[in-house]
């Protein structure tokens, strides 16, 4: 049985661990078995200055503060070796970043799990995101997509009025001119035939 000591410092862990995973936006479990220290250092100093935190764990404390936000989801990825990637900003470049890595490293640094928002991702949801490099591309492709069928009615909106001619606005603006002028020119015109009948 573990001494007061041990208990104390280890529910201490799962306090930090609880309200780290809490304020998070997102985050990664991760096994990091196959790096060397050279590796691990570019990731951590990488994902610093990216605001993304990371630190290796243990399982059993990582999964006692992974029930205490309801991310139990991920309990089964809590073996072997594992670190914990969380960004309180942004968790688009958690993702982006580690994913990025682990490509990188062939299989001997993976992900485990991914959490966003208090929701367990499934693997094809982060497929989808990992390219996506920060929330603010994300908000781009997203407004990108929802103005593309705007972006091409006016477009087409444009073709017509073109094919018919120009802009059906301007055409009357035109045509009033000349008929504005026509009773000007009529008394002139008329002024000599009218002298005579007076004598």
């Amino acid at each position: 049985m573990p001494s007061k000591a041990v208990l104390t410092e280890k529910q201490a862990i799962v306090a930090a661990l609880t309200k780290r995973i809490q304020e998070a936006k997102g985050g990664l479990l991760v096994d990091y078995k196959g790096i060397n220290v050279a590796q691990d250092t570019e990731l951590r100093r990488d994902l610093r200055e990216k605001n993304v935190e990371y630190t290796v764990v243990k399982n059993t404390l990582t999964r006692l503060a992974l029930d205490n936000v309801g991310l139990s989801g991920l309990d089964d990825h809590l073996n072997g070796t594992t670190s914990l990637a969380t960004s309180a900003e942004d968790p688009l470049v958690a993702i982006h970043e580690i994913t990025e890595f682990a490509n990188k490293m062939n299989d001997v640094f993976t992900i485990k799990g991914v959490f966003v928002d208090g929701k367990v991702l499934t693997d094809a949801e982060v497929a989808e995101l990992a390219p996506i490099p920060n929330r603010d591309a994300l908000y781009s492709k997203v407004l990108g997509t929802m103005l593309a069928p705007i972006t091409s009615l006016a477009v087409a909106l444009g073709q017509v009025v073109e094919s018919k001619g120009g802009a059906p606005a301007e055409a009357p603006a035109e045509e009033a001119a000349p008929a504005a002028e026509a009773p000007a020119e009529t008394p002139a015109a008329e002024a000599p035939a009218e002298a005579p009948a007076a004598e």
